[in-house]
């Protein structure tokens, strides 16, 4: 098991399999910094890299997921030139600073393990955003969730725009941006935002209980292959590059240690013991979808 990283805005554990980030600034409802965004795309290369995580649950300290982006500068806070140099990406996308959520929310993207956000509280702005690059979303009864972009006269952030139609559909999308309203899990569930709604005491075992699931019988290198593969279908223009990406998947995976492990456990009726490992045993099947990937 690699050694677990330290930060400062984040909690990061890792236990039975389940590597647990918790946003860690209750004091300010976890508002989001620059340096929490820095970390964030720091723990997802740490659950990548380890071999023992095989689902991580993203929630937050305290009585809030993460309350947005800290106001703390006032009206500079969105400015990145009155900020000065502190506040400017040193990497630019077409000659602009680069949107802090979005690296994060494109590197949640690229994660190889499954990812659950446990929302216990208030998720506002990017609160909610880094969200929709998560697998499975479920909620407290004392969530609350706002998409306010417009009403700090700015613009939907961390790729959002590519993200919630996609999740939601493109009416309640807009709905929810335009209002910019702060609205609470029942609606967030009802608009196909969040899976399930908890009791707050329930919420961390319910995602516990999803995470079990998914790591005590699936191979975790079939996992991260089906992942990516949905993902990156959402954009596929016609299935035929889903059936290539099947086929490749197919092919290397059937000839795979785990294949024979998932038939054989099946046959004989026990847990399965999936060998290989998905830092050294992960194939390239989708090498004609090759884009450069931002970090």
């Amino acid at each position: 098991m690699a050694a677990a990283p330290t930060f400062e805005t984040l909690l990061y554990a890792v236990e039975d399999g389940i590597a647990t980030i918790t946003l860690n600034r209750p004091d300010k409802l976890n508002a989001f910094t620059a340096r929490m965004a820095q970390e964030l795309i720091a723990a997802f290369d740490a659950t990548d890299a380890d071999d023992a995580v095989g689902a991580v649950i993203v929630t937050g300290a305290g009585r809030g997921f993460c309350a947005g982006a800290d106001l703390s500068a006032g009206a500079a806070t969105f400015d990145y030139e009155a900020r000065g140099e502190a506040a400017r990406e040193e990497v630019k996308v077409d000659g602009v600073n680069r949107d802090s959520g979005g690296r994060v929310t494109l590197r949640i993207f690229d994660s190889l393990k499954p990812v659950i956000a446990a929302v216990n509280g208030p998720a506002v702005g990017i609160g909610v955003t880094m969200q929709l690059a998560m697998d499975i979303r479920i909620a407290s009864e004392n969530a609350r969730f706002g998409f306010v972009f417009a009403r700090r006269g700015i613009a939907p952030e961390a790729c959002s725009s590519w993200f919630l139609p996609r999740l939601v559909g493109i009416s309640q999308a807009l709905e929810w941006c335009y209002s910019g309203r702060v609205f609470p899990a029942a609606e967030a569930k009802e608009g196909g935002l969040v899976r399930s709604i908890h009791a707050p005491d329930d919420l961390l075992p319910a995602a516990r209980a999803i995470a079990r699931e998914i790591i005590d019988n699936t191979a975790p290198v079939s996992i991260a292959i089906t992942r990516q593969m949905m993902w990156r279908g959402l954009t596929a223009s016609h299935p035929m590059e889903a059936h290539r990406a099947d086929s490749r998947a197919i092919q290397a995976r059937g000839a795979a240690l785990d294949a024979r492990e998932g038939v054989t456990s099946f046959l004989e009726k026990r847990q399965p013991a999936y060998p290989n490992k998905v830092s050294s045993d992960l194939p390239d099947i989708w090498p004609y979808w090759e884009t450069p990937k931002f970090k």
